[in-house]
């Protein structure tokens, strides 16, 4: 039978001159092998070789003056030396044995019952062992790396979805830290109660998922957009585990909603200019034919007709005015300026609404200044609208404003939160468009024109409401740096 051929570097620690010359000849003596044999007398130089990785294999006699091989094994294992090491005896000693191998030992061999086979079976036991744990611990490494460097949450679960074993991005995420997960349903951070009952049905099914859109509870309760995807993974005949990624699509979501928002207004800006322009026409004709017939005389009862004809007119053609005032592509002119101060001017702006219902104002600055590029009286009106919907949408002495600037990598996000009536699903998705509105005398183009100019700043908004709770604006402005 084919035996390949043995190519290592050998150490044999043993303090007995004669031993090693012996236990060195079982060596040579089996055929194809291109050993280096070396010998060390002294334990502290041969640990001093092993912690140096200097020797592709180690012999060790048991007896080293004041030493044993067994410490030599505790030593190598607290360094995380992975060369396999045989133990030497003169005699069989079970407990030697089983220390020995608890220690990692890859055999424990007699030196009155060496043989040349025994020696060789040892010997390509000892190095295919090795080399197998290397390449075992290569491919554990490996996948380790993965699952602790992810970007995205990876778990293990069990089959109720209880988390078994969690990476460290669910921190970045969700807010949580890997060890206070551990043990925690995936449902428990769920939002929404038909996708809890959804994914509780698919696991009692033993259904798998594929990038299904769940909404998850941060630990700060926000909300995060994410795909789930698990699959079952047999592991005996009575147990198994779910493995399964949450990855973060939150800031896709978002954008994705700027862009149909924007294209929602952009489409309207077009259907606005061009009814203004066919309103317009007959509205000139009219306001010309009421200007003319001022000039004739006329009765008392027709002139109430014609006044009310005048004042409608001026009334359409000022409301085509304003609607095309906030569809029109803003003519800005950016400058730097700390977002601080202009936050500051906007509360000044509103501080007699604040006061007369008496509401609770509760402002969080950053220690350091945040510039943003901006036109600072176009922001003012902007934040300032949303500001002012804030305070109305509260009830007298119990309302209560935060507005709180965080930086955010290259970004500074504004949080403007009341704890007012809320807006409803149905609306929440109407809320910036013009001439919608909740007000009983509102026109509805304050949010239109707001977003219009947050548009031209290149900042984003996104709204979180809960009805009879409050709403949220997180307005995230890009920074300013030198």
């Amino acid at each position: 039978m084919y035996k390949k051929i043995l190519d290592a570097k050998i150490l044999i620690i043993d303090d007995d001159e004669d031993d090693f010359i012996i236990t060195s000849e079982y060596i040579r003596s089996f055929p194809g092998n291109l050993f280096q044999i070396d010998w060390c007398n002294k334990y502290n130089e041969g640990l001093k070789f092993l912690l140096e990785r200097k020797y592709d294999l180690y012999f060790v006699d048991y007896r080293l003056g004041a030493k044993t091989g067994v410490d030599f094994l505790k030593e190598a294992y607290k360094n995380n030396c992975n060369e396999p090491i045989i133990l030497l005896t003169g005699k069989g000693n079970y407990h030697i044995d089983i220390e020995a191998m608890q220690y990692g030992a890859f055999d424990y061999l007699v030196k009155t019952e060496i043989s040349v086979d025994k020696m060789e079976r040892c010997i390509r036991y000892s190095l295919d062992r090795a080399q197998t744990l290397k390449e075992l611990k290569a491919n554990e490494h490996k996948y380790r790396t993965i699952f602790e460097k992810s970007k995205d949450i990876i778990f293990i679960a069990d089959y109720e979805l209880n988390f078994i074993d969690i990476n460290i991005a669910i921190e970045d995420i969700l807010g949580f830290k890997s060890i206070e997960i551990i043990g925690t349903n995936l449902c428990d951070l769920i939002d929404n109660v038909e996708q809890k009952t959804f994914i509780s049905s698919a696991i009692k099914e033993c259904k798998e998922f594929n990038d299904k859109e769940i909404i998850f509870n941060t630990k700060y309760s926000d909300k995060k957009y994410c795909t789930l995807t698990y699959t079952f993974e047999s592991k005996g005949k009575f147990a198994g585990y779910i493995q399964g990624i949450i990855h973060d699509i939150s800031n896709l979501k978002k954008i994705e909603k700027a862009t149909l928002q924007s294209e929602k207004l952009a489409a309207a800006s077009r259907l606005v200019r061009t009814i203004a322009h066919e309103v317009r026409n007959p509205l000139n004709n009219i306001t010309l034919a009421a200007e003319q017939l001022n000039n004739e005389e006329i009765n008392e009862t027709q002139n109430l007709y014609l006044d009310i004809i005048q004042r409608n007119s001026k009334r359409i053609n000022q409301l085509i005015t304003e609607l095309l005032y906030t569809s029109r592509t803003l003519s800005i002119q950016l400058k730097k300026e700390p977002i601080q101060v202009i936050i500051d001017d906007v509360i000044n702006a509103a501080l007699d609404r604040l006061t007369l219902k008496h509401i609770n104002l509760h402002l969080s600055y950053p220690n350091k200044v945040l510039t943003i590029f901006c036109d600072r009286i176009n922001i003012k009106l902007a934040l300032l609208n949303i500001v002012i919907n804030a305070i109305e949408a509260m009830d007298e002495h119990l309302g209560r404003l935060e507005i709180t600037v965080v930086e955010d990598n290259l970004n500074a996000i504004l949080s403007i939160k009341d704890n007012g009536c809320g807006i409803t699903e149905e609306n929440l998705g109407r809320l910036f468009e013009p001439y919608f509105t909740q007000k009983r005398n509102g026109v509805g183009l304050g949010l239109a024109f707001t977003f219009n100019i947050l548009q031209a700043h290149k900042a984003t908004v996104d709204v979180d409401t809960k009805l009879g709770e409050g709403t949220t604006f997180a307005i995230t402005f890009p920074l300013f740096f030198e």
